[in-house]
C-alpha cells in the first residue's frame, strides 16, 4: 500500500522546512538522488561535519525517506523507494526553501 501523498508532503516539510537541519537534509537528498554514497562521501561533497552529517542520515533513515545497504564504515545511503515515488513533493519544497541557503551548494 502506498503512503499517501498529504502525509508524505507532511514528512518532507516537516524534514526540510520545519526544522533547523532542513537545508542539509535538503542537499543530502539532491546528492543522493544522483548518486548513492556513504557518510564520508556525503560529508566531503557537502563540506559538512562527518557527525552533522551521520546525524541526518540516521534522521532520514529512520523516517523512511533513504535507505542503506552495507555495514559500518561502509555503509552506502540512497533514496528509498518511498522517497523516489514523491521526490516531486521534495522538489515543490526545496524550490521554495532552498533559495534561502547562499552559503552551501553540493560540489
Amino acid at each position: 500500500m502506498a503512503t499517501p501523498v498529504r502525509p508524505m508532503k507532511h514528512l518532507l516539510g516537516w524534514l526540510i522546512a520545519g526544522t533547523r537541519g532542513g537545508i542539509t537534509r535538503g542537499h543530502i537528498l539532491i546528492v543522493l538522488k544522483d548518486m548513492p554514497q556513504n557518510a564520508n562521501q556525503l560529508a566531503t561533497t557537502l563540506n559538512v561535519d562527518y557527525h552533522t552529517v551521520r546525524h541526518h542520515l540516521k534522521l532520514l533513515h529512520e523516517n523512511g525517506i533513504i535507505n542503506s545497504a552495507g555495514e559500518k564504515y561502509g555503509i552506502t545511503y540512497m533514496l528509498s523507494p518511498l522517497m523516489e515515488a514523491h521526490y516531486a513533493i521534495f522538489e515543490e519544497i526545496w524550490q521554495k526553501i532552498g533559495k534561502k541557503d547562499k552559503k552551501r551548494k553540493p560540489r
